[in-house]
């Protein structure tokens, strides 16, 4: 309940990311176990880039993030949490508790669609769907990644750029994409971050700690501004993408060109600092 309405379930959710990597991706998680119109019923993580540092042992450090965050938001369904895999589609064994996870959910029967969020590499998604290629028809790929321009870098694609192939070569899947052109729009100062987020309460304290105590290479230089790029699925799953814009070249394939920024920042503050409140009553 929220005041005197009754919001109503839009879908499920199994929200997949490298959450010991760039916090953006705990900021959208909180927002996603924060939202009554969206279930989170699985969290599952993948390994960092190798860019920064080793990635054997950062999907587990990953997933004790994220269980330390559903800890902290207290919610009354507790999803699944799961480590996927520290090495790329083709780099050995890819097998993990996260692609066994998704396969679970996306084969159990449900009235509410299901929607596969994915902040960071393809690794867990092309897993489950080797595992279990029924799955691709049961669910749809909500992936922040890719690039509308051919030649430009983007972290999430070249962190397992098989992966990627693989997944968006399936005609079977949908798949809704927020390119880095797309994701690169929501962002926001780092001054902002500290004001807003470190001032919403316990919980958005914690999600600014995050930041802070996240350990850079040298090659890193963090200007005024950091994007909050994994945010963008919430209008998809939790709110509404009616103010959003996207295009599509086929049937269940849908590129994000623009997003509602300020809803997507309203409403998470507004969470934050209204489940403060509720946790003090």
């Amino acid at each position: 309940m929220t005041g005197s309405r009754r919001i109503t379930p839009r879908c499920r959710v199994v929200v997949d990311n490298d959450w010991a990597g760039d916090p953006d991706g705990l900021v959208a998680l909180a927002h996603h176990l924060l939202s009554p119109t969206n279930q989170v019923v699985a969290v599952t993580g993948s390994q960092n880039s190798p860019l920064f540092g080793p990635p054997a042992g950062t999907a587990a450090a990953g997933a004790a993030l994220a269980r330390e965050l559903v800890d902290l938001v207290g919610a009354a369904h507790r999803p699944v949490v799961a480590a996927g895999c520290d090495v790329p589609i083709g780099g050995g064994d890819t097998a993990s508790a996260a692609a066994d996870a998704t396969v679970a959910e996306a084969r159990r029967d449900d009235p509410l669609p299901l929607f596969l969020v994915c902040g960071g590499p393809l690794t867990n998604v092309a897993q489950a769907l080797r595992q279990a290629p029924d799955i691709a028809q049961r669910l749809t790929l909500v992936w922040i990644g890719g690039a509308l321009a051919p030649d430009a870098p983007e972290y999430n694609r070249d962190t397992d750029p098989q992966a990627a192939a693989e997944v968006l070569a399936r005609d079977d899947l949908a798949v809704w994409q927020f390119p880095l052109e797309t994701y690169r729009r929501c962002g926001y100062s780092v001054a902002e971050l500290e004001h807003d987020l470190g001032g919403a309460g316990r919980l958005g304290a914690w999600l600014w700690q995050r930041f802070t105590e996240l350990p850079l290479p040298d090659f890193v230089q963090l200007g005024g501004v950091w994007p909050l790029g994994d945010s963008p699925p919430v209008l998809v799953t939790a709110l509404d993408d009616a103010s959003s814009a996207w295009t599509s070249e086929a049937p269940g394939r849908r590129v994000y060109t623009d997003v509602d920024v300020r809803l997507l920042v309203a409403d998470l503050l507004a969470r934050l600092r209204l489940h403060e409140r509720r946790q003090r009553d």
